[in-house]
């Protein structure tokens, strides 16, 4: 495949601390004890996908995220790390490493993306429909898309989608809170397409496919546009027939207000309804001159691959994610880990050691060199490298990063505890999270807490 591919790792992700910090950026907290961005770039390897650009927001994280890659990936990816400046947004992203785009198309994915949906089909339908953006779009989680942690009390961000009647083209999208607005769709395109599927069931999940010249040109028309998904990828879906229409004196604006401004618009909207039965909507047909025989033109199409039901699809951009990722991964997605999973369905480190009537359940896993002590129990959940765990301790659903001290005693469900953490004796946690290198003092509770280390300024 002749595509450029940029993955977009981002930076220091304020809605992910204090698990993200200025030592670890969102590309490398753990998911089994692996950086989430191996995922992504484990997924292009396979898929032959070796020529890389990874942008990075900021320069102390590329640095950081650099130096693992290069460490991680020698002799096996070509990868180019481009730093840009911190709250660029994804456009704002791209905008910035224009000068690296050279290829005819662009496959930009997100370096937070967990998921088995081979790259090269999206590309594929991309191709196959000479798209100006192809955009990959998988079924949301039963209990909904979670882009907040446990504790928010915000409603989770779903995603509108309008599909043709083939589920071939994207006609409409609308994402995140907008859906609680009133929606607006472009007459011209109801009109072309006929009819419209709206689906509530159906996630962005961050992998796209452009026509270079396209995305080249609406980041330059649009200076102001930071977000792909929610300022590009819609701009593009509203604009699909303007063009057109606009040849022919019909004025479709982007506010979806379309108007007849001449019999030839008339007689072109019914030419696009009569299309509407067609393979595609997008194969129009427009007036010659002086109402000579129509000659055949295509609008640019917006179009869309949509993932298997049974394909895994997850994007780790909230704390409640990086915890559902973490239980799928070792769970019933325990095909992406990379893992042997032992006969009682866990993973325990040959070099763990594990004290008398101690317990690590199914679906658990235990890091390199991590020592437990007596009558601990250890359910659905991860715990890192090289930790130190004392006796009747209980861990239940819960992450544990590595270099992790747990005194006597303690008992953790839900939480998820950061590398270098104390936690004294007997303490108690529940739906928590602590920051790296805190001490949680002898006998303490928590439920609901956010604990860390105050930010030197």
């Amino acid at each position: 495949m002749d595509f450029q591919v940029v993955v977009l790792a981002g930076g220091f992700s304020k809605n992910l601390v204090p698990l993200a910090s200025k030592e670890v950026p969102k590309a490398l907290l753990p998911v089994a004890n692996r950086p989430v961005l191996s995922y992504v770039l484990d997924l292009l390897e396979q898929n032959n996908l070796k020529d890389l650009i990874v942008v990075v927001e900021g320069e102390n994280a590329a640095v950081l995220i650099g130096a693992w890659i290069s460490g991680a990936y020698v002799d096996r990816l070509h990868v180019e790390v481009a730093a840009v400046p911190e709250d660029e947004g994804t456009a704002g992203a791209l905008r910035a490493i224009d000068h690296h785009l050279t290829a005819k198309d662009i496959l930009v994915v997100s370096g937070d993306l967990v998921s088995d949906i081979p790259p090269g089909a999206v590309a594929a339908v991309h191709r196959r429909h000479d798209a100006v953006v192809t955009a990959m779009l998988c079924y949301a989680p039963v209990g909904g898309p979670s882009e907040s942690g446990s504790s928010s009390k915000k409603p989770a961000r779903y995603n509108i989608v309008g599909l043709d009647p083939t589920k071939q083209f994207l006609l409409h999208i609308a994402s995140g809170f907008e859906v609680e607005k009133d929606m607006r769709v472009q007459k011209s395109i109801l009109r072309a397409v006929g009819q419209m599927d709206i689906r509530p069931d159906l996630m962005d999940a961050h992998m796209y496919a452009f026509k270079r010249t396209a995305l080249q040109e609406v980041l330059t028309l649009k200076p102001s546009f930071l977000s792909l998904k929610c300022d590009v990828l819609p701009y593009l879906v509203r604009s699909q027939l303007r063009s057109e229409l606009s040849l022919n004196g019909v004025q479709a604006e982007e506010n979806g207000n379309c108007k007849d401004a001449s019999q030839n618009g008339t007689v072109l909207l019914a030419q696009l309804m009569a299309n509407a039965s067609t393979q595609s909507f997008h194969d129009l047909y427009t007036l010659g001159p002086e109402g000579s025989a129509p000659a055949p033109r295509k609008t640019h199409k917006c179009c869309v691959y949509i993932a298997n039901n049974s394909n895994y699809c997850m994007r780790l951009n909230s704390i409640q994610a990086f915890s559902d990722i973490n239980r799928d991964v070792i769970g019933d997605a325990s095909h992406l880990c990379g893992y042997s999973f032992s006969a009682q369905n866990n993973i325990i480190h040959p070099s763990s050691v594990l004290g008398s009537k101690t317990t690590v359940g199914p679906h658990c896993m235990l890091g390199e060199g991590s020592e437990m002590g007596d009558k601990c129990s250890v359910k659905k959940s991860i715990i890192g490298r090289h930790c130190r765990i004392g006796s009747n301790v209980k861990v239940v659903n819960s992450v544990v990063m590595n270099h992790v001290t747990i005194g006597d005693g303690c008992s953790i469900q839900g939480s998820v505890i950061c590398s270098n953490v104390q936690l004294q004796e007997r303490v108690v946690l529940r739906d928590c999270q602590v920051g790296a290198g805190f001490v949680v003092t002898a006998g303490s509770e928590y439920k609901g807490e956010s604990l860390a280390k105050k930010e030197k300024q």
